[in-house]
């Protein structure tokens, strides 16, 4: 992935983010994606925090933002490999968080959610 792709990316991630848009966050993604994150591990123990298919990752963050009315992020830093994009954001508690985003042909096929702590869900807000 060229740098100039992974910034369109991350932009449209960002911004759908901070729009709270649920839909065009889960479009980014691809129909089988898998998505990992700590803070699903914490508020929906029953999945041990993998998230399987663009529906089970949407339903996810609806109930993330529903939680977190106030969620907003700005983006620190932006770092790309072949295939991959990770990035490292602020979040609306100041927390550094990473998402690491496997593409391929434009679409998220395996996400994680990385934090600096273990209580996840906590330094999140949710």
């Amino acid at each position: 992935m060229d740098i100039t792709a992974a910034q369109s990316f991350a932009r449209a991630w960002l911004n759908a983010w901070n729009a709270h848009d649920v839909d065009e966050l889960v479009n980014h993604f691809a129909e089988d994606a898998i998505f990992t994150s700590p803070v699903a591990a914490q508020l929906l123990p029953e999945t041990g925090g993998v998230l399987v298919g663009r529906e089970a990752i949407g339903e996810y963050w609806a109930l993330g933002l529903q939680r977190i009315p106030d969620l907003h992020f700005e983006l620190n830093d932006l770092y790309v490999g072949v295939d991959t994009v990770v990035i490292n954001y602020r979040n609306h508690t100041g927390a550094l968080v990473c998402e690491v985003l496997r593409l391929a042909d434009g679409l998220v096929t395996r996400g994680d959610g990385t934090y600096l702590t273990a209580d996840a869900a906590g330094e999140s807000g949710a």
